[in-house]
C-alpha cells in the first residue's frame, strides 16, 4: 500500500490517524459489549474505516453526508458526543432517537448527517435533494451518499444517479465495494468489470480507488468535492475494501474463503497507516501507544456516563405527539370553511382544476423556497395542465420537469427539506405512486418520529375513475396511506376546499398526500375565494343537514350523495365531507352518528381495506349506543377498475348507493 504524503504536515498526518483509530477502538469495545449482552446488534465496519473517515474529513462540516451502517467513522469524525452515541446504541431515551431506532438509523441536523433506513438505496436520492438545494442557493457545497456493492443493484441507485446527472447536481456517490452483500458475492450482484464502469452510463465521471488507504481516500474526495462544486456535476467513486467481520455479528463469516481474510488482513487500513507513520518518523511506537491509551480511557469514561442513563420511562402521549412536526403560524394566511367563504372574502366561480392551480401559484408567491417537481409539469403544464404557465411565471429552477424516477424524486424532495426547502411533487397519476412507495412510507413518514427531522413535502395524487382510463390510471389508493403514521392524507371535493387544503398542505411541515379526483377537475365548479387562505387539515364539514341517514363520504362520493338527495327528496340525508382522511375528524363523525342514528359510509375505493372499514369500526367501538342500525359501507367492487365505461359504471360504488340507502331505511 503506497501512502503519498504529498503536502501533509506531521500534525495533519497524525490528525488523520487519530480519526482513523478512534472508530476502530470503539468498535472493538462494542464487540465486547455485544458478547456481554449490553447491546443487541452490531454492524461492524472493521477494515473499512478509511473510507468513512477520509470522506468525512474531506468535506466541510456543514455539508450533508448520508452514511450507512458501517460508517461509524462519519459520526466520530463529525465529533458527535460519544456518550450520546453509546446511549443511542443501547436504545436509551437520551440517545439521538429517544430509543426509537437502532445503531445508525438516525440523523442529526446539527452535524449534517442523515441517517439510513434499512432499504439502503433511498439514501442516495436524499443526497440529490441536498445538492439541489445547494445549487439553487448558489452555495459552494456538495453532498455525499454512501452505498455498498449490493446496494448498486437496487432501482433507487439507478434513479438517484440518473437524476443527479440529468440535473447536474454536486453530489458524490461513494460505493464501498467490500466484495459481499451480506453473503452474496459481487459476481452474483453485477456483471460489469467494475462498478465504476456504471458511471459513464449516466454521463458522469468516476474513479476506482484503494478504499483502505486513508490518504488516497482523503485526497481523492477532496479533489472530487472541488470538481463537483466548480463544474456543478456529480461524481462516482468506487472504493475497494473488505469487511473483516460478518454482515452483522450474528451472521458469521463462514461463507468467506479464509484466504481472503489473510489477503485483506495484510491491507488493514489502521495497521498499514500506523506502520507508514512510524517509517516516516512522523510518530513513534510510544506515541501510538499514548494515543491508544488516551482513547481507551476516553471510551471507558464516555461509556460509564452512558451507563448512568435513566431507565426508559414510556410516555404514550409523547410517542404520539412526535409522529408529526408542529405547525407554525404562517403570516398573512386566514382560515375559512365553506360557510364563511362567501361572506368573508370576494369570490369567483371556478373549477376544481383552477382552484388547485391557484393554490399552488399563491403558495409559490408566498414561499420563495417552494419548488415544484414532476413529469411534464414545466412547459407542458402537467398531464392535466394544472401548472400551465408556471414556468414563465416562476422559472425552470422552481418548476422542474423530472425524469421517470418517482422514487428518486420523492427522495430528492426529502433532501430539499433537510435544507429548509418546501416541495410539491406531482405524481402524474396516483397509480404510479407504487414505484415511489418506499420513500413515502418509510422515509417521509417516519423521519420526524425517528430523529426529529421534518419532511416538508406534498405529493399531489391525481386519482379516481369515471374517465374510462382503466386499471393503471384510475385506482383509488388513498387508504394505503391512511395506515401509515406520519403521513397526512387530504382529499377535497370542491374548488373552495381544494385551494384551501393545498395552501394548508404546503404550509404544513409534514408530508401530505394530496388526492385530486380527475373526473372532478373540470366537471365541478363553485365559489372560489380570492384570498390566501387555508382549510384546516383534519376537519370535516357538514355539506347538508338531514334526519334520516348520515352519509359520511369524501371526493366524488360527496357529489354522488348530493345527486341522490336531489333525486330522492322524500329522504332526508345528512351528508358530511371528511376532506381529510388522516387524521380523521372523529368529532364530526360522532356528531353525524348522533344526528340520525343510521350511518352509510360511501367511498369510491374498494370495499375491503377501504377507509370505510376503519370508520365503521371506530363508530362501533365509540358510538354503539347512538346507532339505530348497523353501519353500512357502500364501496366499489373488489376488482381492479375496468376500462370499458359500462363495466366501470358497474364497478363504481355509485351504482349500489340506492340499494344501500334502502337497506338502511328498513331498520
Amino acid at each position: 500500500m503506497d501512502f503519498n504524503r504529498e503536502q501533509f504536515s506531521n500534525e495533519e498526518l497524525i490528525y488523520l490517524y487519530r480519526n482513523l483509530l478512534l472508530p476502530r477502538m470503539i468498535e472493538e469495545k462494542m464487540l465486547v459489549l455485544l458478547r456481554q449482552g449490553k447491546i443487541s446488534k452490531w454492524f461492524s465496519g472493521i477494515g473499512q474505516e478509511a473510507i468513512a473517515v477520509g470522506a468525512t474529513l474531506a468535506m466541510a462540516n456543514d455539508e450533508w453526508i448520508m452514511p450507512l451502517h458501517r460508517n461509524l467513522g462519519v459520526f466520530t469524525s463529525r465529533q458527535l458526543p460519544l456518550n450520546k452515541l453509546f446511549r443511542q446504541w443501547q436504545g436509551n431515551k437520551d440517545g439521538y432517537s429517544k430509543g426509537r431506532e437502532r445503531s445508525f438509523h438516525f440523523g442529526s441536523k446539527r452535524y449534517h448527517i442523515c441517517g439510513m433506513i434499512s432499504h439502503l438505496g433511498p439514501q442516495l436520492a436524499i443526497a440529490d435533494g441536498v445538492a439541489l438545494a445547494y445549487a439553487l442557493r448558489k452555495e459552494s457545497k456538495a453532498s455525499v451518499a454512501f452505498s455498498g456493492d449490493g446496494g448498486t443493484s437496487e432501482g433507487d441507485f439507478h434513479e438517484a444517479l440518473n437524476v443527479a446527472a440529468v440535473w447536474n447536481l454536486p453530489v458524490i456517490f461513494i460505493i464501498e465495494n467490500n466484495g459481499y452483500g451480506l453473503s452474496t458475492p459481487v459476481n452474483e450482484q453485477y456483471k460489469c468489470g467494475q462498478l465504476v464502469d456504471k458511471a459513464k452510463g449516466y454521463g458522469m465521471e468516476g474513479i476506482r480507488i484503494d478504499g483502505n488507504n486513508i490518504l488516497t481516500v482523503f485526497n481523492t474526495i477532496k479533489g472530487v468535492r472541488d470538481y463537483c462544486i466548480q463544474n456543478q456535476k456529480p461524481y462516482f467513486i468506487e472504493c475497494m475494501t473488505f469487511r473483516m467481520r460478518g454482515h452483522e455479528e450474528a451472521s458469521g463469516t463462514k461463507y468467506v474463503p479464509k484466504e481472503l481474510f489473510e489477503e485483506w488482513g495484510h491491507k488493514d487500513p489502521v495497521k498499514k497507516y500506523e506502520q507508514f507513520l512510524i517509517n516516516e518518523q512522523v510518530i513513534t511506537e510510544m506515541g501510538i501507544a499514548d494515543i491508544r491509551n488516551e482513547f481507551r480511557q476516553y471510551i471507558e469514561t464516555e461509556l460509564t456516563e452512558a451507563f448512568n442513563s435513566d431507565e426508559m420511562v414510556v410516555d404514550t402521549a409523547e410517542e404520539i405527539a412526535d409522529v408529526f412536526a408542529p405547525k407554525k403560524q404562517i403570516e398573512g394566511v386566514i382560515e375559512l370553511d365553506n360557510n364563511q367563504a362567501a361572506a368573508a372574502t370576494p369570490s369567483r366561480e371556478a373549477r376544481l382544476v383552477d382552484a388547485i392551480s391557484e393554490g399552488l401559484s399563491m403558495s409559490m408567491e408566498k414561499h420563495k423556497n417552494l419548488v415544484l417537481m414532476g413529469q411534464d409539469i414545466a412547459e407542458y403544464g402537467g398531464a392535466f395542465k394544472i401548472t400551465e404557465g408556471f414556468v414563465e411565471k416562476f422559472g425552470k429552477e422552481r418548476v422542474r420537469n423530472t425524469p421517470l424516477c418517482e422514487s428518486a424524486i420523492v427522495g430528492t424532495c426529502l433532501g430539499m427539506s433537510l435544507e429548509g426547502f418546501k416541495t410539491v411533487m406531482e405524481m402524474q397519476f396516483a397509480d404510479f405512486v407504487t414505484v415511489g412507495f418506499n420513500q413515502i412510507v418509510n422515509n417521509l413518514a417516519k423521519i420526524h418520529y425517528r430523529w426529529g427531522q421534518n419532511a416538508d413535502v406534498v405529493v399531489r395524487m391525481p386519482t379516481g375513475g369515471g374517465v374510462g382510463a382503466g386499471p393503471f390510471h384510475s385506482q383509488s389508493n388513498e387508504a394505503w396511506f391512511t395506515h401509515v403514521p406520519g403521513l397526512k392524507v387530504v382529499y377535497p371535493s370542491n374548488p373552495h376546499d381544494a385551494k384551501g387544503l393545498m395552501i394548508a398542505a404546503i404550509n404544513d411541515p409534514n408530508p401530505v398526500l394530496f388526492f385530486e379526483h380527475k373526473a372532478l377537475y373540470r366537471s365541478i365548479s363553485g365559489k372560489l375565494p380570492q384570498a390566501y387562505y387555508e382549510v384546516a387539515i383534519g376537519k370535516a364539514i357538514t355539506i347538508k343537514e338531514g334526519d334520516d341517514i348520515s352519509i359520511i363520504t369524501y371526493g366524488a362520493g360527496v357529489h354522488w350523495a348530493l345527486e341522490y338527495q336531489e333525486a330522492h327528496p322524500e329522504i332526508s340525508l345528512h351528508i358530511i365531507d371528511l376532506r381529510t382522511l388522516a387524521p380523521l375528524d372523529y368529532v364530526a363523525i360522532q356528531a353525524a352518528v348522533e344526528q340520525t342514528g343510521k350511518v352509510l359510509i360511501l367511498h369510491e375505493d374498494n370495499l375491503v381495506g377501504g377507509i370505510g372499514g376503519e370508520i365503521s369500526a371506530w363508530i362501533s367501538e365509540h358510538c354503539f349506543e347512538l346507532l339505530d342500525a348497523p353501519v353500512l359501507r357502500c364501496a366499489s367492487l373488489d376488482t381492479p377498475i375496468p376500462f370499458n365505461i359500462e363495466l366501470e359504471k358497474n364497478y363504481m360504488a355509485k351504482s349500489r348507493l340506492d340499494e344501500q340507502v334502502q337497506q338502511l331505511l328498513k331498520y
